[in-house]
């Protein structure tokens, strides 16, 4: 089973963060059930993050056991889109207003439902109204 990873998991890792042994031991059983994942955005997100050293990223992600997939395909943009569309029209009507996404959001879960079999984040509520086919592993 393929693990798509939310960058919201791996930033906590980055950062240390308390429950990071635990965080760490999930994605290891992940890792051994079939693989670990991110896209483009999600590495992209990532380099962004105060690391410190040239090609931090790149060797973490290689401990970890991460495969990054940088070619997104037009499946996964259309699917993203489809569904940033249905978050854009519910926000503008009236008492829509649930917290705003990113369009990387939705292209994270579409990356998810279509090139691997669930999604590990620390933020659920926000992929299953717009994404009911993903499974999501909630790591909260």
């Amino acid at each position: 089973m393929r693990t798509a990873l939310d960058t919201n998991i791996l930033s906590a890792l980055l950062s240390n963060e308390t429950e990071a042994k635990d965080r760490s031991s999930r994605l290891s059983d992940a890792y051994s059930e079939g693989g670990l994942v991110i896209c483009a955005p999600v590495h992209a997100e990532l380099t962004a993050y105060p690391l410190g050293k040239p090609n931090f990223l790149d060797a973490f992600l290689e401990d970890v056991g991460v495969i990054v997939d940088f070619s997104l395909t037009e499946d996964v943009w259309r699917l993203a889109g489809t569904s940033f569309a249905a978050y854009a029209t519910r926000r503008r009507r009236p008492g829509g207003g649930s917290p705003r996404r990113l369009l990387v959001d939705f292209v994270i879960a579409a990356h998810a439902v279509l090139k691997a079999d669930q999604l590990m984040t620390l933020d659920a509520a926000s992929y299953e109204q717009y994404f009911p086919r993903l499974r999501i592993v909630s790591l909260l």
